[in-house]
């Protein structure tokens, strides 16, 4: 099997597995329960709250777990809305955000707020000067992701947290990093977000698990409600199995700079070895995140070269697996023509992808490509 869909999901390592069995086994008491059981799972929930905090340089209390991305989505986009709405109802973000922004800033919108959609250029990138035209006095919310899913483009989180502050805006600042996180090195004061969204399952953790940072000095209502466990913003006994999964996964990290280094050069041996075949065109811009790369197989529909790969053991993706069936609006939004979109495929790495998979997904494309030709013959 050559897996190269690490974007979708990834396999859970073995530390994670571990992690996982051994809460399972053995550390399978409620954290609200005040005896010695509910006492070493509540020291576990801590600990692990911990792990997350440390790495994005955050306070303990400021991480809480979520069921994943969507819902820390959800929960930041809804509750700053809520909170917010009587200082204005503008919220910016852009019109390649994942699913799980998009969709409640739908709802928001039919609500009666004005959603901004900022375009991006044709390398995915949000321009700071567009973004400076409407921020301002009205605007509560502005959510943007760090690293775009399909083609892995890095937004500048980082300048738009300064034009905020520079313009003396209320808005709070949101950031969706489930494609960055683990991938990047992310620390949340020198990102300047206010709140930010990960997920276990993209870094070779459990599905099912992520987390919101909340900043301390932010204050937004929880949308469930209950018995009050993470700080009463999300009620509902922890999941100890897979926040320990999560907690694992965080730990068994490798260096980030070192991989970050080490995906690039495999990121230009896969781009070689792709254009040699002279089949395809590239999606992604050059500066893109080096864990994926979108390309166009000219002439050939994504579906069938999919399936064909697929049938072959490996596995790569039309695009998002959240927009399954549909064409891809990332690849609409920097002006890819329809054929081109048709017929593209993301390929995307993990810190186990070797140059062999990239070999064998060239041959494969050689091969596969041939004998669809020979067939419309």
């Amino acid at each position: 099997m050559v897996y190269l869909d690490n974007s979708a999901t990834t396999k859970p390592c073995l530390e994670v597995i571990s992690a996982v069995n051994n809460s399972l086994q053995n550390c399978w008491g409620n954290p609200s329960s005040s005896y010695d059981l509910g006492i070493t799972a509540m020291d576990n929930l801590e600990n692990s709250r911990k792990v997350i905090a440390d790495f994005i340089g955050a306070k303990t209390d400021e991480i809480i777990f979520t069921s994943g991305g969507t819902e820390a989505n959800n929960t930041a986009i809804f509750g700053v809305s809520e909170y917010s709405k009587r200082k204005g109802k503008k919220i910016i973000t852009s019109s390649i955000e994942h699913p799980s922004v998009l969709e409640p800033l739908k709802q928001l919108e039919s609500r009666g707020f004005n959603i901004v959609y900022l375009t991006p250029d044709k390398d995915g990138k949000i321009s700071v000067d567009d973004f400076k035209k409407e921020i301002d006095g009205e605007t509560i919310l502005v959510s943007l992701m760090l690293v775009n899913n399909e083609i892995g483009s890095i937004q500048p989180i980082f300048e738009i947290s300064k034009i905020i502050k520079e313009k003396n805006s209320p808005a709070l600042l949101h950031c969706d990093a489930v494609q960055g996180f683990g991938k990047l090195p992310i620390k949340v004061s020198k990102l300047g977000v206010d709140l930010l969204s990960a997920s276990g399952h993209k870094i070779h953790g459990p599905k099912g698990i992520g987390f919101l940072y909340k900043s301390s000095s932010v204050k937004i209502p929880p949308f469930i409600f209950g018995g009050g466990q993470e700080s009463g913003m999300r009620s509902g006994t922890e999941n100890m199995p897979l926040i320990s999964g999560l907690s694992a996964a965080v730990k068994a990290l490798p260096d980030l700079s070192k991989t970050v280094e080490e995906m690039k050069i495999l990121k230009e041996y896969a781009i070689e070895r792709l254009s040699n075949t002279g089949l395809v065109s590239f999606n992604s811009p050059v500066n893109s995140l080096p864990y994926i790369i979108n390309i166009s197989v000219d002439k050939y529909k994504s579906e069938p070269l999919m399936n064909a790969l697929a049938a072959r053991g490996i596995y790569v993706s039309k695009g998002s697996a959240c927009a399954k069936g549909h064409r891809s609006y990332v690849l609409s939004a920097i002006g890819l023509d329809t054929d081109r979109i048709d017929s593209a495929l993301r390929i995307s790495f993990s810190r186990y992808t070797k140059t062999e998979d990239i070999d064998i997904l060239c041959n494969a494309l050689s091969e596969i490509t041939a004998k669809m030709r020979r067939f419309k013959k």
